[in-house]
Protein backbone atom coordinates (compact mmCIF):
# COMPACT_ATOMS: atom_id res chain seq x y z
CA UNK A 1 0.00 0.00 0.00
CA UNK A 2 1.56 3.89 -0.97
CA UNK A 3 1.99 6.20 1.85
CA UNK A 4 -0.63 8.45 1.98
CA UNK A 5 -0.75 12.38 0.74
CA UNK A 6 -1.31 13.75 4.07
CA UNK A 7 2.58 12.04 5.11
CA UNK A 8 4.04 12.23 1.90
CA UNK A 9 7.34 13.68 1.78
CA UNK A 10 7.06 17.43 -0.11
CA UNK A 11 8.17 17.47 -3.31
CA UNK A 12 10.26 21.06 -3.20
CA UNK A 13 13.97 21.99 -3.75
CA UNK A 14 14.73 22.27 -0.05
CA UNK A 15 13.25 18.85 0.98
CA UNK A 16 15.15 17.42 -1.63
CA UNK A 17 17.74 18.93 -0.22
CA UNK A 18 17.35 17.76 3.12
CA UNK A 19 16.99 14.11 2.08
CA UNK A 20 20.01 14.07 0.28
CA UNK A 21 22.06 15.63 3.24
CA UNK A 22 20.26 13.21 5.89
CA UNK A 23 21.04 10.45 3.60
CA UNK A 24 24.89 10.94 2.98
CA UNK A 25 24.81 11.14 7.07
CA UNK A 26 22.94 9.13 8.77
CA UNK A 27 23.14 5.50 8.85
CA UNK A 28 20.33 3.33 7.19
CA UNK A 29 18.25 2.48 10.24
CA UNK A 30 18.47 6.47 11.15
CA UNK A 31 17.66 7.22 7.87
CA UNK A 32 14.52 5.34 7.88
CA UNK A 33 13.20 6.29 11.88
CA UNK A 34 13.58 9.94 10.90
CA UNK A 35 11.64 9.10 7.77
CA UNK A 36 8.99 7.53 9.92
CA UNK A 37 9.42 10.27 12.16
CA UNK A 38 8.44 12.75 9.82
CA UNK A 39 5.48 10.54 8.61
CA UNK A 40 4.01 9.70 11.82
CA UNK A 41 4.21 13.33 12.70
CA UNK A 42 2.08 14.77 9.69
CA UNK A 43 -0.46 11.79 10.28
CA UNK A 44 -0.84 13.45 13.97
CA UNK A 45 -0.79 17.05 12.51
CA UNK A 46 -3.61 15.44 10.49
CA UNK A 47 -5.58 13.95 13.18
CA UNK A 48 -5.19 17.18 15.41
CA UNK A 49 -6.44 19.25 12.70
CA UNK A 50 -3.38 21.62 12.78
CA UNK A 51 -1.81 24.21 10.45
CA UNK A 52 1.74 23.12 9.81
CA UNK A 53 4.33 24.05 7.28
CA UNK A 54 5.12 20.48 5.86
CA UNK A 55 8.66 21.58 4.82
CA UNK A 56 9.47 22.87 8.40
CA UNK A 57 8.48 19.35 9.81
CA UNK A 58 10.22 17.26 7.28
CA UNK A 59 13.60 19.46 8.15
CA UNK A 60 13.06 18.68 12.18
CA UNK A 61 11.71 15.11 11.71
CA UNK A 62 15.07 14.47 9.73
CA UNK A 63 17.64 16.38 11.58
CA UNK A 64 16.41 15.39 14.81
CA UNK A 65 18.70 12.65 15.63
CA UNK A 66 21.74 14.02 13.44
CA UNK A 67 23.75 14.98 16.54
CA UNK A 68 23.97 11.02 17.20
CA UNK A 69 26.52 11.01 14.07
CA UNK A 70 30.59 11.45 14.96
CA UNK A 71 30.52 14.18 12.28
CA UNK A 72 27.87 16.67 14.17
CA UNK A 73 28.79 14.84 17.78
CA UNK A 74 29.77 17.80 20.13
CA UNK A 75 32.38 16.70 23.24
CA UNK A 76 29.80 18.67 25.63
CA UNK A 77 26.64 19.66 23.96
CA UNK A 78 23.56 17.38 24.65
CA UNK A 79 22.93 15.36 21.53
CA UNK A 80 19.64 17.21 20.72
CA UNK A 81 21.53 20.74 20.57
CA UNK A 82 24.28 19.21 18.08
CA UNK A 83 21.30 18.20 15.60
CA UNK A 84 19.35 21.65 16.09
CA UNK A 85 22.54 23.47 15.50
CA UNK A 86 23.33 21.10 12.50
CA UNK A 87 19.74 21.94 11.20
CA UNK A 88 20.29 25.85 11.97
CA UNK A 89 23.39 25.65 9.71
CA UNK A 90 21.94 23.91 7.02
CA UNK A 91 18.59 25.89 6.43
CA UNK A 92 19.96 29.40 7.02
CA UNK A 93 22.89 28.19 4.25
CA UNK A 94 19.03 27.47 1.49
CA UNK A 95 17.65 30.92 2.74
CA UNK A 96 15.06 30.09 5.32
CA UNK A 97 13.92 33.24 7.30
CA UNK A 98 15.24 33.07 10.87
CA UNK A 99 12.29 32.57 12.61
CA UNK A 100 10.95 29.17 10.74
CA UNK A 101 15.10 27.84 11.68
CA UNK A 102 14.61 28.89 15.13
CA UNK A 103 11.69 26.85 15.11
CA UNK A 104 12.90 24.04 13.90
CA UNK A 105 15.64 23.90 16.41
CA UNK A 106 13.14 23.92 19.19
CA UNK A 107 11.86 21.31 17.63
CA UNK A 108 14.82 19.01 17.56
CA UNK A 109 15.91 20.31 20.66
CA UNK A 110 13.33 19.82 22.65
CA UNK A 111 11.92 16.38 21.30
CA UNK A 112 13.72 14.30 24.08
CA UNK A 113 11.42 16.69 26.50
CA UNK A 114 8.07 15.18 27.40
CA UNK A 115 5.02 17.30 28.27
CA UNK A 116 6.50 20.61 27.08
CA UNK A 117 6.32 20.19 23.05
CA UNK A 118 2.90 19.30 22.34
CA UNK A 119 1.85 22.69 23.48
CA UNK A 120 4.15 24.21 21.44
CA UNK A 121 4.28 25.34 18.01
CA UNK A 122 2.65 22.65 15.58
CA UNK A 123 5.97 21.82 14.18
CA UNK A 124 7.85 21.45 17.47
CA UNK A 125 4.75 19.38 18.91
CA UNK A 126 4.49 16.94 15.61
CA UNK A 127 8.20 16.22 15.37
CA UNK A 128 7.96 15.04 19.19
CA UNK A 129 4.96 13.21 18.15
CA UNK A 130 6.55 11.28 15.41
CA UNK A 131 9.52 10.31 17.78
CA UNK A 132 7.50 9.23 20.24
CA UNK A 133 4.78 7.14 17.80
CA UNK A 134 7.96 5.52 15.87
CA UNK A 135 9.76 4.95 19.09
CA UNK A 136 7.73 4.33 22.06
CA UNK A 137 4.78 3.17 20.57
CA UNK A 138 2.80 6.05 23.02
CA UNK A 139 -0.11 6.75 19.74
CA UNK A 140 0.08 3.45 18.43
CA UNK A 141 -3.54 2.90 18.43
CA UNK A 142 -4.68 6.25 17.53
CA UNK A 143 -2.80 5.48 13.85
CA UNK A 144 -5.26 2.66 11.35
CA UNK A 145 -3.51 -0.23 10.39
CA UNK A 146 -3.31 0.43 6.75
CA UNK A 147 -1.69 4.07 7.76
CA UNK A 148 0.69 2.67 9.89
CA UNK A 149 1.66 -0.48 7.88
CA UNK A 150 2.13 1.61 4.54
CA UNK A 151 4.70 3.92 6.56
CA UNK A 152 6.65 1.00 7.52
CA UNK A 153 6.75 -0.25 4.44
CA UNK A 154 8.25 2.54 3.07
CA UNK A 155 10.15 3.19 5.18
CA UNK A 156 11.40 -0.52 6.68
CA UNK A 157 11.79 -0.99 10.54
CA UNK A 158 14.46 -3.21 11.46
CA UNK A 159 14.09 -6.59 12.65
CA UNK A 160 15.04 -5.81 15.99
CA UNK A 161 14.28 -2.16 15.48
CA UNK A 162 13.98 -2.05 19.55
CA UNK A 163 17.62 -2.57 20.58
CA UNK A 164 19.10 -1.45 17.42
CA UNK A 165 18.17 1.94 18.46
CA UNK A 166 18.71 1.91 21.76
CA UNK A 167 22.19 0.85 20.58
CA UNK A 168 22.13 3.82 18.44
CA UNK A 169 21.35 6.35 20.95
CA UNK A 170 24.30 4.80 23.08
CA UNK A 171 26.60 4.79 20.28
CA UNK A 172 25.94 8.41 19.87
CA UNK A 173 26.26 9.98 23.44
CA UNK A 174 28.18 7.08 25.32
CA UNK A 175 31.01 9.62 24.90
CA UNK A 176 29.52 12.40 27.05
CA UNK A 177 27.60 10.90 29.63
CA UNK A 178 27.20 14.25 31.66
CA UNK A 179 25.16 15.68 28.89
CA UNK A 180 22.35 13.20 29.78
CA UNK A 181 21.94 14.91 33.28
CA UNK A 182 17.72 15.40 33.64
CA UNK A 183 16.94 13.74 29.95
CA UNK A 184 15.87 10.57 29.08
CA UNK A 185 18.73 8.79 27.54
CA UNK A 186 20.31 8.69 30.91
CA UNK A 187 17.93 5.80 30.70
CA UNK A 188 20.09 4.28 27.49
CA UNK A 189 23.02 4.68 29.74
CA UNK A 190 22.25 3.15 32.50
CA UNK A 191 20.82 0.24 30.01
CA UNK A 192 24.09 -0.21 28.37
CA UNK A 193 26.24 0.48 31.36
CA UNK A 194 25.05 -1.25 34.86
CA UNK A 195 28.13 0.55 37.07
CA UNK A 196 26.94 3.98 35.65
CA UNK A 197 25.76 6.32 38.39
CA UNK A 198 23.59 9.41 37.14
CA UNK A 199 23.89 12.33 38.49
CA UNK A 200 20.63 13.62 40.97
CA UNK A 201 19.22 16.81 40.91
CA UNK A 202 18.87 17.30 44.66
CA UNK A 203 22.39 16.43 45.32
CA UNK A 204 23.18 19.14 43.20
CA UNK A 205 20.88 21.27 45.24
CA UNK A 206 22.42 20.11 48.56
CA UNK A 207 26.18 19.71 47.60
CA UNK A 208 26.22 23.69 45.56
CA UNK A 209 28.49 26.11 47.19
CA UNK A 210 25.24 28.20 48.79
CA UNK A 211 25.54 28.33 52.68
CA UNK A 212 22.27 27.29 54.33
CA UNK A 213 22.04 31.25 56.27
CA UNK A 214 23.19 32.40 53.08
CA UNK A 215 20.45 34.98 52.52
CA UNK A 216 20.63 35.77 56.36
CA UNK A 217 23.99 36.87 56.50
CA UNK A 218 23.69 38.90 53.57
CA UNK A 219 20.31 40.59 54.18
CA UNK A 220 20.92 40.51 58.07
CA UNK A 221 18.23 38.82 58.38
CA UNK A 222 17.45 37.30 61.49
Amino acid sequence: MAITCEAAIPDSKLARAITEFVRDTETELLFNHSSRVYAFGALAGVRRELTFDRELLYAGAMFHDVGLMPAHSSLDERFEVDGANAVRSFLRSHGVSEEDVYTVWTAIALHTTPGIPVHMHPVVALVTAGVEMDVLGLTYNECPDAEREAVVSAFPRTPNFKEDIIQAFYDGIRHKPGTTFGNVKADVIADKEPGFHRANFCSVIRSSRWPESAHAQSCGCR
